[in-house]
């Protein structure tokens, strides 16, 4: 009896087993096709606008002609700037907060806001730095402006990514360098720091896919409408390729029109998105090799 019944309950939880596997493989199909529908359709219609011409000349006509030039530029200065705000920054307080605070209430505190702050709409931290950036700095609607912004957008993740990297350090790494001699500092330098860096490297490159792709907090702090020359500085105001696919898609006076625009700016965003991945892919797999050597 007792057998019969040790059978059926293997069975049913097999047949559990088999059930859950059918419908993971399942969310994944449909996860897959989605994504596959969104690539396909973007390359089909923004491959038909992409030339030469689109990625090096300026908009003309009222942005119906001409190409995206300014915009491309504008995004990539804008994300220099992120990154020198946001990765010194991020990086040196999770060492800090890993390495030398005292593990305790304020510190659970500080990383409990900086959780929080990564999931602030964009938006509120696009008014913030119109408030503080544009307005009590004095700097303007400029690239200064918008690049610190989209580094304190940045800065959580980054924060939280770097301190998670250099927890998975073991310990014994620690104690071992500390028991010859060497200073917390040379420690963290030469120990910690090497082995951490492909999860820091990680977590810092997609904060930052994700900072290139934002519309609000530029759309407040510098991101012009219409502006068919670069910037000559970083007072002075850009185009961005979020901003530029926003304004293709929503906001401009002949919509259908420019709309094969639009899937090019998309597709060239996405571009740009998949090569700052491919960037973290590629430095993560340098470091852990090497990490792997020098142990």
């Amino acid at each position: 009896m007792n057998r019969n019944k040790n059978i059926s309950s293997v069975r049913e939880w097999k047949g559990a087993e088999l059930a859950g596997c059918w419908l993971l493989r399942f969310s994944l199909i449909l996860v897959l096709f989605i994504l596959g529908f969104i690539i396909y359709d973007l390359v089909s219609k923004g491959l038909e606008v992409i030339n030469w011409e689109f990625l090096s000349d300026s908009p003309r006509v009222g942005m119906t002609e001409g190409g995206i030039l300014p915009a491309i530029i504008g995004t990539f200065y804008v994300t220099l700037i992120t990154i020198a705000f946001a990765v010194p920054f991020g990086v040196a307080a999770a060492i800090y907060l890993n390495e030398y605070a005292v593990q305790g209430r304020i510190t659970r505190l500080v990383r409990m806001a900086l959780r929080n702050l990564a999931g602030v709409p964009s938006i509120v931290f696009g008014l913030f730095g119109m408030a503080v950036f544009v307005k009590l700095f004095g700097f303007g609607p400029s690239l200064i402006a918008a690049g610190f912004t989209l580094g304190l957008l940045t800065l959580p993740v980054t924060v939280t990514a770097a301190e998670e990297a250099l927890s998975t350090v073991p310990r014994s790494y620690r104690e071992g360098s500390f028991a010859l001699g060497a200073t917390r500092w040379q420690v963290v330098r030469t120990v910690v720091l090497p082995r951490a860096m492909p999860g820091i490297l990680t977590g810092t490159i997609l904060g930052l896919a994700r900072a290139a792709g934002e519309t609000a907090p530029i759309l407040a702090t510098g991101a012009a409408f219409f502006l068919p020359y670069l910037p000559d500085s970083v007072f002075s105001q850009f185009m961005a390729l979020p901003y530029h696919l926003f304004i293709m898609s929503t906001q401009h006076h002949d919509i259908a029109a420019v709309r094969p625009i639009a899937y090019g700016t998309a597709l060239v965003l996405v571009v740009l998105v998949f090569f700052l991945n491919l960037v973290a892919v590629v430095l993560r797999r340098r470091f852990r090799s090497r990490a792997a050597k020098g142990l």
